[in-house]
């Protein structure tokens, strides 16, 4: 018989939250045969990644995933086999009632945020609070062995290289977003929050010896890049050209299609947790824009990622990596960080490839969940 799951996400980030929910249901059916529920407090942050959403029903499917409108008020629901919290969620208050009356208790987990700091690995899996008899466990995804991995799709890495090494491919899938790439020019993406800094980066990429085609999907930093500019009202399609730099704006899409896109540039700055994961397995260089924290506790995380994820760096490309990320996420200059990164490039540009390979190596997320769930019944 199927193992019934129920993964509850409330949406805080607009994205990041439902998009790693999204992906896992849809793996944890495909893969793994589970039946899921997705109960989403915003179905219009969710109708963004997949405009099939009706936001008007309390109930559908989705590519074989029931997504349920989790409603304010509450309506009594049976509880599943497993429960997801995802990012330490409160779950309702009559859905734990639920649990705790089951014939057979449920495994209930906190599915956290991602952390490359050394402590997850000692609280991963283990037990949290209780709930009349019902264990909550904690469960951390992460980049080390002893971590629950990273969300990531049976064959992934090699439909990836695969895209990678068909130039044909990549034109007719570029052509299909609307994109002629510049003859020459280094193709980036840009995905992030509002920027003080970005003003300097697009200054030193204007003024660059190189041609840059930056793409720029709907969201947040948006309105950064139309001040640069000094253009009102900038909208999906249009396409600005200053100096040596040409600023392409383009949908928000499918998570299927904006994979891709990062699988075609050279550089991708993205945000939040969903986008930072697939621009490391386009295993290209990436910028991140972490989200913020309170008392700045946010830092600690992207340090620790920094301290793994430059490990293996010449000590120049290191202080080149993390310099830029630094500037990056304090809304700095940008002006020098970007030009120690080119000095840099080719082993960056490496680095990067090795390193999604090495992440490859691990079992993934959704795999790991199923297996921890295996082990505890």
């Amino acid at each position: 018989m199927k193992a019934r799951w129920d993964i509850f996400c409330s949406v805080v980030d607009n994205y990041g939250d439902i998009g790693v929910t999204w992906r896992l249901a849809r793996q944890l059916v495909v893969e793994h045969r589970c039946e899921v529920r997705l109960w989403v407090d915003d179905l219009r942050a969710f109708e963004r990644m997949c405009p099939e959403i009706d936001v008007h029903l309390d109930q559908q499917w989705q590519e074989g995933v029931e997504v349920r409108h989790w409603p304010a008020q509450w309506h009594d629901t049976p509880s599943a086999d497993v429960v997801i919290a995802a990012f330490a969620c409160q779950l309702p208050a009559d859905y734990m009632e639920a649990m705790a009356t089951r014939e057979r208790t449920p495994l209930w987990m906190n599915l956290d945020y991602l952390s490359a700091e050394d402590w997850v690995v000692g609280c991963h899996r283990l037990p949290s609070v209780k709930f009349k008899g019902v264990q909550k466990y904690f469960f951390f995804p992460g980049f080390r062995p002893g971590t629950g991995g990273l969300l990531r799709e049976g064959g992934l890495l090699e439909q990836r290289q695969a895209f990678q090494q068909d130039g044909a491919a990549q034109h007719q899938f570029l052509q299909s977003m609307g994109i002629v790439p510049v003859s020459g020019a280094r193709l980036m993406s840009l995905f992030a929050y509002e920027n003080a800094g970005l003003a300097s980066w697009l200054d030193v990429l204007a003024t660059d010896g190189r041609a840059t085609h930056l793409l720029v999907p709907e969201g947040r930093i948006l309105g950064d890049v139309q001040r640069w500019l000094g253009v009102e009202g900038l909208a999906v399609g249009d396409i600005h050209q200053r100096a040596a730099l040409t600023v392409q704006v383009l949908p928000f899409v499918r998570q299927e299609q904006y994979d891709r896109l990062l699988w075609c540039c050279d550089f991708n700055a993205v945000r939040g947790e969903d986008s930072f994961v697939r621009a490391q397995w386009a295993g290209r260089p990436l910028l991140w824009h972490i989200y913020r924290q309170d008392e700045d506790i946010h830092l600690d995380k992207l340090d620790a990622f920094l301290t793994l994820y430059t490990a293996a760096l010449s000590p120049a490309a290191k202080v080149a990596v993390v310099t830029l990320w630094q500037a990056w996420n304090a809304d700095g200059d940008m002006t020098q960080a970007w030009k120690m990164l080119m000095e840099h490039w080719p082993e960056v540009h490496h680095h990067a490839q090795t390193w999604c390979l090495e992440q490859g190596l691990q079992a993934d997320l959704a795999t790991a969940l199923v297996q921890f769930y295996e082990s505890w019944i």
